[in-house]
């Protein structure tokens, strides 16, 4: 199969999500016209076999469990007490409670595995906060939209998840290699907050809070701490799988949840409501995904792409440059989930053959996909903040105060490619 028509099919299925048409459909009908042009009507007898097997996959159940273990640490009011604890030792840096923003997202991503969940939960709680204090509402839209995409980066992370499966590479190695990048990523956002309040000398300082309150509400900062060295730990220790880890998660917060005082038979029932909707959505374009994958490994495209590709007789980094300028242009129109599974199988087995680390690239991945999440006009964490500001502005606000949180990602792609051992190095000593 020619480059010419593997390009053509490529655009096709970005055509039908642009035009509205659910991903998973886009997906699964890319595929299975591309089977039956290639193959006939038999290539129908295989796409039972893919979708049982996807469903009977016992890495995906850890989905529904990180999602179910977020929501109930959300829904329990723990988020509300950990963003306090934040503010009592943030506040007195240059730039106040944005500090607590980006150090609250942090800490929210470790125990949510999702980006648009971090920006919400963050959101809801501090934006009252900030606009009572005075605070620039497009600092504060920008650091939260930012500080919400950690979520996906800082592990356990859904979208990891999602790469593992579409690409067979361990889970708990994508993990580990999420938490330096993660935590670097958090640093050099706090570092643009201090510097710009120093530079503009607009940040607001918040008052000194007393040695001994700060001590007592570290308490508050417990739970997703442990929740966090439960999950991480028993992977990087090898006690336990990712599925199991995620099963150690939740028991964890159901306890934490029903310490709080909040666990009920209604806080169920709305997290288990939420979590089925949230995994039945994803592991529908999971599923899409694979039938797509059957007629790409069926009709040869991942081969043809890659021979393709290769004969320009691009280095490892030119080709990685590349891939930045192609997916900071797509995530401006597509979102994250349908931006990962409809490159992923195209672009793996190209940068696995000029010799890119897996676990390495799906950090790449991720922080690609992070870079869709705010910038305009498709990005969700953008319009996720707008909506809940508790003023009458306009979105423009949002995507102003994004822009220099896409240079410092675009610039620590950059870092990454030049230093891969910053997510290499962790995993390796597993």
């Amino acid at each position: 199969m020619s480059a010419g028509y593997v390009l053509a099919g490529f655009a096709a299925m970005l055509a039908m999500m642009l035009l509205g048409l659910p991903i998973a459909v886009s997906m699964a009908a890319i595929g299975l016209i591309g089977g039956l042009l290639a193959y006939g009507l038999p290539v129908i007898n295989s796409v039972a076999p893919v979708v049982w097997g996807v469903h009977n996959d016992n890495l995906l159940t850890s989905i529904p469990l990180f999602i179910l273990m977020g929501e109930l640490l959300l829904r329990s009011g723990i988020a509300d007490r950990m963003f306090g604890a934040l503010a009592a030792w943030l506040g007195r840096l240059p730039g106040g409670l944005l500090h607590t923003n980006v150090g609250c997202s942090a800490l929210f991503a470790a125990t949510s595995g999702s980006s648009v969940a971090t920006a919400a939960t963050i959101g809801t709680v501090a934006l009252p906060s900030l606009h009572k204090r005075g605070y620039s509402m497009t600092m504060s839209l920008g650091s939260i939209a930012a500080g919400g995409t950690l979520g996906i980066l800082i592990p356990p992370s859904v979208n990891m998840i999602v790469y593992g499966s579409l690409t067979d590479t361990s889970i708990g190695k994508l993990f580990i290699a999420g938490i330096v990048p993660g935590l670097l990523l958090t640093g050099c956002f706090m570092l643009f907050i201090a510097g710009h309040a120093l530079v503009t000398r607009q940040g607001i300082r918040e008052a000194s809070v007393p040695m001994a309150e700060r001590i007592a509400v570290l308490k508050d900062l417990v739970p997703p701490a442990v929740v966090f060295f439960i999950v991480m730990g028993s992977l990087y220790a090898g006690v336990a799988t990712t599925t199991e880890s995620a099963a150690l998660g939740v028991v964890a917060s159901l306890a934490f949840a029903w310490k709080s005082g909040k666990l009920s038979w209604t806080l169920l029932q709305h997290c288990f409501v939420q979590t089925a909707k949230t995994s039945g959505m994803i592991l529908l374009i999971i599923t899409a995904a694979f039938v797509l994958n059957l007629a790409i490994s069926l009709t040869g495209v991942a081969e043809t792409m890659t021979q393709w590709v290769t004969s320009f007789g691009l280095s490892q980094v030119q080709l990685l440059l590349v891939l930045v300028v192609f997916y900071f242009i797509l995530g401006m129109f597509m979102d994250v989930l349908s931006m990962m599974v409809a490159t992923i199988p195209i672009t793996f087995p190209i940068v696995t053959a000029v010799g890119v680390d897996p676990v390495w690239f799906g950090i790449f991945i991720v922080l690609m996909c992070e870079l869709g999440l705010i910038t305009p006009p498709v990005g969700m964490n953008l319009f996720v903040v707008h909506g809940i500001r508790p003023d009458n502005g306009g979105i423009r606000d949002a995507m102003v105060g994004a822009v220099p949180y896409v240079v410092i990602m675009l610039l620590f792609t950059l870092l990454l490619i030049a230093v891969p051992d910053l997510a290499v190095w962790l995993p390796s000593h597993m």
